[in-house]
């Protein structure tokens, strides 16, 4: 087969550490990462790797349409609503890792094969990859009233581009929890916490339920526990610290995930930034796969 390449736009944690695992993929071929900074630090990484890099921001990719077949947006919010119709445009296979919210919502757990088609993929935020499968199992069983769910990240693995997309982060995350997710109502929250060491990602999720009872209860359980060996598949460091706990007086399940990086370019407590690459990469493949 054929490898598809790649450039990913945005030099920043999430753009690099994309790019490691881009080179490792066997379906994906890193062609360019595109920054704004001539004298960036993280270009000259890319560079003596061998990769192609530049400066221009996505003037890059115009200049220069057949570098890639796929590109990755590391950017924030606003600067994708920007890049989407250039992309567009320039017939690119886009993957946005911002919460912009111009795309098909994707977790690609739960909802990759129906979107596949899709011309700009959004991955929601690194709260949504989390938590969303979970929600999504459960309401597929049973109408979920309310969900919500609580982010913790620790701070030394949260960068400029995520802290500016804070308020993005909590509309278009609770969004996705009703859209994709199929919950009635939601919440998202987010805890940078400050703590050193740093904390893994931890999430906490809870969903209150139309109805509740032990046979549903069984049903919930198996779905929840299936569908974390699927995340697992792609985020190995993706684990349930707390299975569904269920309050039956208040038709309530509540489950905790906890999320390990793979230390490809920061430590391995910024599993909020590996659950959202490795989600990226795992999209990039499947259409690499497609061309």
């Amino acid at each position: 087969m054929k490898k598809a390449k790649v450039a990913i736009i945005g030099s920043g944690n999430i753009g690099m550490d994309l790019m490691y695992k881009v080179l490792r993929n066997p379906n994906l071929e890193m062609s360019i990462l595109v920054g704004q900074d001539v004298d960036s630090p993280r270009l000259q990484i890319a560079a003596d790797l061998g990769i192609r890099t530049s400066s221009a921001g996505i003037q890059a990719i115009i200049d220069d349409p057949d570098c890639c077949d796929i590109v990755f947006d590391a950017t924030t919010a606003a600067v994708h609503k920007m890049h989407a119709p250039i992309l567009k445009q320039l017939g690119k296979k886009a993957i946005d890792m911002t919460p912009a919210g111009v795309g098909a919502l994707v977790v690609p757990a739960f909802n990759l094969e129906e979107n596949l088609d899709a011309d700009n993929i959004n991955l929601i935020s690194c709260g949504g990859q989390a938590v969303i499968p979970i929600i999504g199992a459960i309401s597929r069983l049973v109408p979920v009233e309310y969900a919500e769910a609580v982010n913790a990240s620790g701070s030394k693995s949260v960068g400029p581009g995520t802290r500016a997309n804070v308020d993005e982060y909590t509309h278009h995350t609770g969004d996705a929890i009703r859209s994709v997710g199929g919950a009635k109502t939601s919440k998202a929250l987010i805890v940078i916490n400050p703590a050193d060491p740093p904390i893994k990602m931890h999430n906490t999720i809870y969903c209150i339920l139309e109805r509740l009872d032990e046979q549903l209860a069984a049903k919930i359980d198996k779905a929840v526990h299936d569908i974390v060996a699927e995340i697992q598949s792609y985020v190995p460091g993706y684990n349930m610290t707390t299975p569904p706990q269920f309050d039956y007086e208040r038709r309530m399940v509540t489950t905790m995930v906890e999320i390990e990086g793979a230390g490809d370019y920061l430590p391995k407590y910024s599993g909020n930034l590996d659950i959202i690459t490795q989600a990226g990469v795992r999209v990039a493949a499947r259409m690499a796969e497609q061309m």
